[in-house]
């Protein structure tokens, strides 16, 4: 192969797979299949942490189950960065999807269906049918874009309770979640201790870690020097910034799994032999990073993955209340967090943390670590292992708690 084929950027993304023209967006937009989607309107603007208002805010939720008559069975699952209300297939008989929880939500399953009132909100700044960058700003009637204000999982919290009312819903029996997930289930404990019977945050952390921080900067800045990114304001142009966010996202898979899952899986076996001294041949883990990057930019959009990824960086539970003992205290329910033992995005080290936290006064709070090579999407793949921990947990609170 010539010199010159190897300097066009062209050239090498069609040998790394990637199409040569990305999605602008794979943000979900009015006039697309709804599928088991549900809207919400919040009544009234929301004010924001860091400042400024949001005039409109409608969230896309999903939700399983009927609330009982006493209303005391609703869990609410807080989904991670990249994930959406679609938690499990066959909402209302419409859309039969699998979802990304789907063997522990569900008739039957864990977090039982047949049990429970099940509800899942896109969080707000995403791109699934919540408001987010996406979205048209009623000020202008064209998408946020760059306009688009920076939300906090504090953020994000305040705009589901709006649900939570709409929804009938006074007090939560647990609020789930992992990763960023996890995040808001402590915004939740920290904010609204009377609405939360029991907690669950699983593989997070009490405040994000200098390495997290770095491992998401440099994730933001492949999207924000992607040629087509223009500042965020991209959605009238004819390309958008595919080839930046779907490098984000293969940075992500590093740190999402684990090098003993990928020496196993993979080793050090190129895709093509003939290509093993080539410049731009690839190993197999490349081409599998290249796989689910490619496919990323057609349900994820940029804006979107900045907001979020950095709504993660500025976690900090006790961040002007005190620290994190003082931030908790007012949350006298059992909690229960889980960590993975190959996760080096979110050690174990940091669970271990957030349970003595939680443990403090005596309270209760359950800590258990899944064995897994899957590393931190363990929580999403090891799901015979973390089920019986959920059901155990769920049967304790129905003990524990009034």
């Amino acid at each position: 192969m010539s010199k010159t084929e190897h300097d066009d950027d062209d050239s090498i993304a069609r040998r790394r797979g990637w199409p040569s023209r990305f999605p602008v967006t794979g943000a979900w937009r009015p006039g697309d299949p709804v599928g088991a989607r549900q809207f919400f309107t919040l009544p009234r603007p929301l004010a924001l942490e860091g400042g400024g208002v949001l005039p409109e805010v409608t969230l896309a939720y999903e939700t399983w189950g009927e609330l009982n008559d006493a209303g005391d069975n609703a869990i609410l699952i807080c989904h991670a960065l990249t994930g959406d209300a679609h938690v499990t297939g066959g909402g209302g008989g419409t859309y039969t999807a699998e979802g990304w929880w789907s063997r522990i939500v569900g008739p039957g399953a864990a977090i039982d269906t047949d049990e429970y009132f099940v509800v899942c909100a896109n969080v707000l700044g995403g791109c699934q049918g919540t408001t987010g960058p996406a979205s048209i700003d009623p000020t202008t009637g064209k998408p946020y874009g760059s306009r688009f204000p920076q939300v906090t999982n504090r953020d994000i919290v305040r705009s589901q309770v709006c649900l939570a009312e709409e929804l009938g819903v006074d007090r939560w029996f647990s609020v789930v979640g992992g990763s960023m997930g996890g995040m808001t289930v402590l915004e939740w404990a920290a904010m609204y201790p009377d609405r939360v019977r029991s907690i669950a945050p699983i593989a997070t952390t009490i405040a994000a870690s200098p390495q997290q921080i770095g491992w998401s900067a440099v994730g933001r800045l492949a999207i924000a020097n992607d040629q087509h990114f223009n500042n965020g304001d991209y959605y009238d142009q004819d390309d958008g910034p595919g080839n930046g966010l779907a490098v984000a996202r293969e940075i992500a898979l590093i740190h999402y799994r684990s090098d003993a899952e990928w020496t196993t899986r993979f080793g050090r076996d190129p895709l093509d032999r003939m290509d093993a001294f080539d410049q731009w041949g690839r190993f197999q883990v490349e081409a599998y990073l290249d796989h689910h990057g490619k496919k990323f930019p057609e349900r994820f959009d940029a804006n979107s993955y900045i907001v979020l990824n950095r709504a993660m960086d500025l976690h900090d539970i006790g961040r002007g209340r005190g620290g994190a003992r003082k931030a908790l205290e007012r949350f006298t329910g059992p909690s229960m967090t889980v960590s993975v033992s190959s996760d080096f995005l979110y050690p174990p080290h940091q669970q271990v943390e957030l349970a003595d936290v939680l443990r403090h006064d005596g309270r209760s709070c359950a800590y258990h670590t899944i064995e897994s090579v899957f590393g931190h999407d363990g929580f999403l793949v090891e799901h015979d292992k973390l089920a019986p921990l959920l059901e155990d947990f769920f049967a304790k609170v129905h003990v524990e708690t009034v």
